[in-house]
């Protein structure tokens, strides 16, 4: 009989208090119940692959996607029911999903410290060095520019050093069913569940276990982060082998990056970002440049017009160039502020935050300067 994942996680509740009363009459009654009951896996150090035993193949909404992939994918229903039999649910997915505590201001600084510091500069450049050839490769193919690659791998994963411990299917299948509560519930938990769709898709089509996938607490893969839907939708086979791994194969990150920002806009040749400055309008309708900040993630303003808002420009665009401003909050400080172009907005997204693609800016200029100062 299939049954709703709350009932079923109350019924789990009920069972672990029966445990936990037994190991207070004895050993011999905790040995038992604990051979009788769901067991919760103790994590190992330094892992994350370990997570809570839970029957995810009796939940009714799992077992309505697996009809769903079953009549639309031609998926053996008995091989899904074991796979999700064996898939956990991990709570810290869902604890890393709950948003930031109220009343804490961003502070672009502080965001930047993280990412643009030597670890990543050195590592950017050796990086760059050790996959010379690909990256050149990259910029030739699709006009996104090497350093823009570096950076992004490098803010991502310090070029492969952290691809998260994560599997994938457990993480994914707990967000696409157990999403936290709150106001984007439904469409995260719609999005999971398409990219669990991928997850399997992708595991058919490459020949490999599900449950070999490890990733992010989100269930982003590989060296460059991509979610299963991008790698079956953007990613490439860089480096000729027959096969796209991007958890293995720094090329095949290298061209996968350049194809994904291709796709999402990225214009070669142009440049990124022009600094900018704010001036008070003399008119009744004082900062007029905040009608220009939070319109979305796309480059759709003249510069005529952010000028007559008091926007200044630190560099002159190109006549007819579009752009977006860009405000970067400081906490208690004045924020910083610059000028989107098209190429900028395609950085965001990757990760929809002006502060993400400011970061991957300003670390592909420490990556290059300190690249050039080499011997």
């Amino acid at each position: 009989m299939l049954i709703s994942n709350s009932t079923l996680r109350k019924r789990l509740a009920r069972l672990f208090l029966l445990i936990a009363t037994a190991t207070c009459l004895s050993a011999c009654a905790t040995d038992l119940a604990l051979k009788a009951a769901p067991r919760v896996t103790a994590r190992p150090v330094a892992t994350d692959t370990a997570g809570e035993f839970t029957d995810f193949a009796q939940w009714k909404e799992v077992a309505d996607f697996i009809d769903l992939m079953v009549t639309r994918n031609g998926f053996d229903r008995p091989e899904l029911e074991r796979l999700f039999h064996n898939t956990r649910y991990v709570d810290s997915t869902i604890q890393l999903m709950k948003p930031a505590p109220a009343g804490r201001p961003k502070n672009w600084r502080a965001y930047r410290a993280r990412f643009v510091e030597p670890v990543r500069i050195n590592g950017g450049v050796k990086f760059w060095n050790d996959n010379a050839d690909a990256l050149a490769r990259a910029e030739a193919q699709f006009g996104v520019p090497a350093e823009i690659i570096v950076a992004i791998i490098g803010v991502e994963t310090v070029y492969g050093r952290n691809t998260g411990n994560f599997r994938v299917m457990d993480a994914i299948t707990t967000l696409a069913f157990a999403y936290p509560d709150t106001p984007t519930r439904v469409a995260r938990m719609q999005f999971f569940r398409g990219e669990l769709e991928n997850t399997l898709l992708l595991a058919r089509e490459s020949g490999i276990d599900p449950l070999s996938l490890l990733g992010s607490y989100a269930g982003a893969i590989g060296w460059a982060q991509f979610m299963p839907g991008s790698i079956r939708q953007y990613a490439v086979d860089f480096d000729g082998d027959g096969k796209i791994d991007l958890r293995n194969s720094p090329a095949d990150a290298i061209g996968s990056v350049a194809s994904f920002l291709v796709q999402h806009g990225w214009r070669a040749g142009e440049p990124i970002v022009f600094p900018a400055s704010v001036n008070q309008p003399t008119t009744s309708d004082g900062r007029a440049w905040d009608a220009f900040i939070g319109q979305g993630l796309e480059a759709k303003f003249s510069v005529d017009e952010l000028r007559m808002a008091g926007v200044v420009p630190g560099v002159q665009p190109p006549d007819g160039m579009l752009l977006g401003l860009v405000d970067l909050q400081n906490g208690p400080d004045a924020p910083e502020y610059w000028l989107g172009a098209a190429n900028f907005f395609a950085i965001t997204k990757y990760n929809r935050s002006f502060f993400y693609a400011m970061s991957v800016v300003d670390l592909s200029r420490a990556v290059r300067a300190n690249r050039a100062m080499q011997p």
